[in-house]
């Protein structure tokens, strides 16, 4: 009886960065095809604590880059998303977040208005898990009506903390006067970087794009400054929950709607019922019925905390006093900042209501957690 020898595993992608996560001691893992650090020898807790306190640097260059050019860009890129893009000023960033025909999230990104009226570009960051998939439906949707031009030379790496911006005005004065969602062009250690104020921790910060060439010699100038340590993708996803930030592939994903996922911030009005440019996103009628009636809503994404140090972690199925299954917990940990344990979870709408007491089931026993409000840990944006 022969047996077909099953399909290898495609070889793991490594950044531009690889060899400085081994020479760092740097435990790598597979993450979205990319073999990535998800921890240096001071650990987990210890980054974590590193970039609420300090600075943190992160190699996020598994993400994917891209930009839009042409005098439709905007237009065109709005017809893809709930959101305001033709409004967004140059020289800002907004979130958005891409839909499928029934309303379904196919990934939330990042993008910034580099002047594309004036002959600049919309500039792209997506999920690394979801680049390659992003990159073809924006393609297929709107590569007829401006140009879509991915960058796969670019490395991306963030520097979060409150002293990040200590340590990267040395190499970069003028960064301390860009405020949280803006940015600009710098040279910084020599390399060629787009730098935007902001970044995934809830912390005050900078992601900074720069050619994959270049990426070694920016983070080692980095690294050399008194406040900054490398942080793995480990702390990443433990600052990212205490800030109450959604990851796709736990939280969002294309079975879930903005307004299920308690994404309704992220719809400006413009783009509402009543709003001059209403409705003309993938999954309209839907989102739009939603956030008229939300008691039709099936389920909502809630925060959680719970005051026992029993860590809750994703699957846990979540039940009411008389034992009924009511949602599931989609990210939870132990928080490092707060000692507590919190999570992430979608729920039946009646239990959605902030202070309203659950229970998480783990290893068979009901955890008391309690419907909260995020962010966990206070953002610290910095507004100017």
């Amino acid at each position: 009886m022969s047996h077909e020898p099953s399909a290898a595993p495609a070889p793991l992608l490594n950044t531009p960065l690889h060899d400085l996560h081994v020479e760092l001691g740097a435990r790598m893992v597979p993450f979205a095809g990319y073999s990535m650090p998800v921890q240096y020898p001071a650990g987990l807790m210890a980054e974590h604590l590193q970039t609420r306190s300090s600075a943190g640097l992160f190699d996020v260059s598994h993400m994917g880059q891209l930009r839009l050019v042409g005098p439709e860009a905007a237009a065109a890129f709005e017809s893809l998303m709930p959101v305001d893009v033709i409004d967004l000023p140059a020289g800002k960033q907004r979130y958005g977040l891409l839909l499928n025909d029934e309303g379904g999230i196919i990934d939330d990104l990042m993008f910034f208005n580099r002047d594309v009226a004036n002959g600049g570009d919309i500039f792209i960051i997506v999920n690394g898990a979801c680049k390659a998939g992003d990159i073809a439906h924006i393609q297929n949707k709107i590569g007829s009506r401006c140009e879509v031009i991915p960058m796969p030379d670019m490395a991306l790496l963030a520097l979060q903390g409150p002293q990040a911006v200590t340590a990267l005005q040395r190499l970069a004065p003028g960064v301390e006067k860009l405020v949280f969602m803006t940015g600009g062009h710098f040279t910084v250690a020599g390399c060629d970087c787009f730098i935007t104020r902001s970044g995934y921790t809830g912390e005050d910060g900078f992601e900074i794009s720069v050619p994959a060439t270049q990426a070694d010699t920016l983070a080692r100038a980095l690294l050399v400054q008194p406040e900054v340590k490398p942080v793995g993708l480990g702390a990443r996803n433990s600052l990212r929950l205490e800030a109450g930030l959604c990851l796709y592939g736990n939280d969002i994903d294309t079975t879930t709607t903005p307004v299920e996922a308690s994404l309704n911030w992220a719809i400006q009005k413009v783009r509402r019922t009543g709003g001059a440019r209403a409705g003309g996103f993938p999954g309209a009628d839907k989102i739009l019925s939603q956030l008229a009636d939300p008691a039709s809503l099936t389920r909502k994404r809630v925060a959680l905390m719970a005051s026992a140090r029993v860590p809750v972690r994703e699957p846990a199925m979540l039940e009411n006093m008389d034992g009924q299954v009511i949602g599931q917990v989609t990210s939870g940990l132990l928080s490092p900042t707060l000692n507590q344990p919190v999570a992430l979870a979608y729920v039946h709408p009646d239990y959605a209501l902030v202070g309203t007491e659950l229970f998480a089931m783990v290893r068979g026993k009901p955890v008391p957690m309690k419907v909260a409000t995020t962010p966990f840990v206070p953002a610290r944006y910095y507004r100017g």
